[in-house]
């Protein structure tokens, strides 16, 4: 069976699966994404193409619509490529694709006897999930409107796909009624085998220096251990969307509490889900100058910024965390939390879908209020200071685990006649 695999950063949300099938006899996995996108990485048992970057989107476009000029631009790309496969008689039998951003398009058209399975991530909405959740960031009808127009994209993959899968079942609930009968949830699953807590797990940081109003600090270098207080939190970006303006203002209640707490923070500063703040570079800096006043030198020096980090050392940090908080609007349900679970860290989540499919309070982690930065720091207090009340706690159910989605027993659409 020839498999092909669409992502223009392949392997994106399908790196366990694609792993998984390459392994398996009498299959041929494939795997087509933009070069410019892609990291520097080996692919054992697969075949995998790039193409360059597409042209971006042209000058006059309307803004509500440059996602979707910049998607068909990216699928003629695609299409170009794999036409030029098929004359060389490539035919796959089933296509998985993650069809926001425009690689699969004209997919059907090229090779209309494959099985096109979509990962259906997202289908966004101006009222009731993460757009207006958060009362902070008021919205204008111009934000209505152009959230409105950001499924152009989808819609049409929703048309030319034979099956669909989403993550979560609230992240299914977001699509249209019509069409969610026909959508399994199937999480993209994390690889419980390789993820396991490490009792001699040690994180080194190098000093550094951090800018705080006019004043220039000197953080000092530090290591970390398995045991120690450590609080972390982990995003693509730092930003609202995953909370991180009420994570930042915990922390001056945190750090009063626990002289011994050291709190490491991973992420991008540029931000990917909403907007960069109206006042100031980024989130990290409008929010650092915002709790400053509230925290002493001693304080400051305990708040490790670690940016983007490569995957081995953002599991560092996970091994070494004591506690790690986790907050997100209702939107996307992020691999971080299941894998700080898996690699043994007590999660205080924000009680958001669909974090409650993953959470349930008291059993497997600790939820609270999104919108409290105080209930958090309470709640993350307390696990900090009495961990031994939560080793009764069953971190992760099996049901996240890659296992679960690729066992031959399963009946499941993730592969034809599996």
């Amino acid at each position: 069976m020839d498999v092909l695999f669409l992502h223009p950063n392949f392997p994106g949300q399908f790196k366990l699966l694609a792993q998984a099938l390459a392994a398996r006899p009498g299959m041929r996995v494939y795997a087509l994404g933009d070069r410019s996108w892609m990291p520097n990485t080996d692919h054992p048992g697969m075949t995998v193409w790039t193409y360059d970057a597409p042209d971006t989107a042209a000058d006059g476009v309307h803004a509500y619509l440059r996602g979707a000029d910049a998607a068909v631009r990216r699928g003629q790309v695609v299409a170009r490529f794999l036409m030029v496969e098929k004359q060389k008689g490539f035919e796959p039998d089933v296509i998985y694709t993650h069809p926001g951003w425009g690689d699969a398009l004209y997919i059907k058209d090229i090779f209309p006897d494959a099985q096109v399975i979509s990962l259906l991530e997202y289908f966004y909405q101006p009222r009731g999930a993460d757009v207006g959740f958060d009362k902070e960031f008021p919205l204008s009808m111009d934000d209505i409107f152009r959230v409105r127009t950001l499924n152009f994209v989808q819609h049409m993959a929703l048309e030319n796909s034979d099956t669909f899968i989403s993550p979560t079942a609230w992240q299914k609930s977001r699509y249209p009624q019509r069409y969610q009968p026909d959508i399994n949830v199937i999480h993209e699953g994390i690889d419980t085998d390789a993820l396991q807590p490490d009792p001699s797990a040690t994180l080194e940081i190098a000093e550094a220096t951090s800018i705080v109003g006019r004043q220039t600090l000197t953080i000092p270098a530090v290591t970390l251990r398995r045991g120690d207080e450590v609080l972390t939190f982990v995003s693509r970006s730092l930003e609202p969307y995953r909370g991180f303006h009420v994570f930042m203002r915990s922390l001056p209640a945190v750090l009063r509490s626990r002289p011994q707490c050291h709190v490491v923070i991973v992420g991008k500063l540029q931000a990917h889900y909403g907007p960069m703040p109206r006042h100031g570079s980024n989130w990290r800096d409008v929010l650092l100058n915002e709790i400053a006043p509230q925290l002493d030198q001693s304080m400051l020096e305990r708040i490790h910024f670690l940016g983007h980090v490569t995957y081995a050392r953002y599991l560092q940090v996970l091994q070494v965390s004591r506690v790690h908080a986790y907050l997100t609007y209702p939107f996307i349900l992020s691999w971080s939390v299941l894998e700080a679970m898996a690699l043994g860290s007590l999660v205080v989540a924000s009680k958001t879908p669909p974090v409650e499919e993953v959470i349930e309070d008291g059993q497997n982690g600790l939820l609270v209020s999104f919108h409290s930065p105080e209930v958090l720091a309470a709640s993350v207090v307390e696990a900090l200071a009495n961990p031994e009340q939560y080793d009764h706690l069953e971190l992760l159910h099996g049901k996240w685990c890659v296992s679960a989605l690729i066992s031959p027993t399963r009946s499941c659409p993730v592969i034809c006649n599996c």
